[in-house]
């Protein structure tokens, strides 16, 4: 299977991760209107499963690292199985309460709690487990990469309507939210081998380990988003009569967001065994900033805000940019 030698090309798909995890969001805009969410969000299960089954079938079966993709997933053990749809399912349910609480409480409020939450959860947790890098400037990094996140919110509550009040439900899905999201990855971790050069029996490789968390995301979707589909916290329940009266065009933008998101992960977990769990989930969650250069520079979500906004925006993405650097030299120094 392909793998990455180099930590500068580890770093690359890092980055790779971040862009893929900032702009999949962008194809819901390209779906209709009336298109709800909850059905869009099928076919972005299946997009991210078809994506990293053709990953594992071409990258993964390719060169002479490792074991190919089918081989791999056939040794794979029960325990490294389980671990990954496991970690399929917590991020599912963390997405769809992310969803759910921007609905309720508005990213004002989601992000800086939900995404920084999980920013801070998931590096603690994935550097306790595998210590990789240094300390002090992972730290130091994730610290001005979640004040960004909070500078974002604070911009967002600046425009009109941003300032309404914040309900307890939406305070507490967005806590759950980053709570699950910050804790996800570690599961996933937990089911491959570190070294990508020398594969451990029972465990998995990036390519069979981000399909497994793929075949966990799209079964619990039967769970998560069938409940959320009967309860909507916002509009009419819908029906599964509803998603296949939909035309082909309308499933391919979700498919097309499920397979961007789905290369992010997979280019993230491939990298991780030169960067690091730690450093590539803090960098791969540097997305956020993403998302707000998509909303800042191309939707102009902030042409109404106040005077003194394009300070705040400036800060944010001065914060980003150095918190980004210091997770790329915890590696080096």
């Amino acid at each position: 299977m392909f793998v990455v030698h180099s930590y500068p090309l580890a770093v690359v798909f890092c980055v790779l991760t971040m862009l893929c995890w900032g702009s999949w969001a962008n194809t819901r805009k390209l779906a209709h209107k009336a298109w709800r969410f909850e059905l869009f969000y099928w076919d972005f299960t299946i997009g991210v499963l078809l994506l990293t089954l053709v990953l594992g079938l071409t990258l993964g079966s390719a060169g002479t690292a490792g074991r190919p993709f089918l081989a791999d997933l056939a040794q794979a053990s029960g325990a490294s199985i389980g671990s990954a749809l496991l970690g399929g399912a917590i991020f599912n349910l963390a997405n769809i309460l992310l969803v759910a609480a921007i609905e309720i409480a508005g990213m004002a409020v989601a992000f800086p709690v939900g995404i920084g939450l999980a920013l801070l959860i998931g590096v603690i947790v994935n550097y306790l487990a595998a210590p990789v890098g240094n300390v002090a400037l992972l730290s130091t990094g994730v610290v001005l990469v979640t004040l960004a996140i909070v500078l974002d919110a604070v911009a967002y509550r600046r425009l009109p309507g941003g300032a309404a009040g914040v309900s307890t439900k939406g305070l507490i899905l967005s806590v759950a939210c980053g709570v699950f999201m910050g804790t996800f990855y570690r599961f996933v971790a937990a089911a491959m081998y570190a070294d990508p050069a020398h594969a451990e029996p029972g465990k998995m490789g990036p390519y069979a380990a981000v399909f497994v968390f793929a075949v966990g995301i799209f079964l619990s979707s039967f769970i998560w988003n069938t409940l959320a589909m009967k309860k909507p916290l916002s509009g009419a329940p819908v029906g599964f009569a509803d998603y296949f009266a939909a035309s082909f065009s309308t499933h391919l933008t979700g498919i097309l967001g499920g397979v961007i998101w789905g290369v992010g992960m997979s280019f993230n977990l491939i990298a991780s065994g030169r960067a690091g769990f730690a450093i590539s989930y803090g960098l791969g969650q540097g997305a956020t900033m993403i998302a707000a250069f998509w909303g800042v520079f191309i939707w102009k979500e902030f042409r109404d805000a106040p005077d003194g906004t394009s300070k705040l925006l400036a800060a944010m993405f001065g914060c980003f940019l150095s918190g980004l650097a210091l997770l790329v030299l915890a590696r080096t120094l």
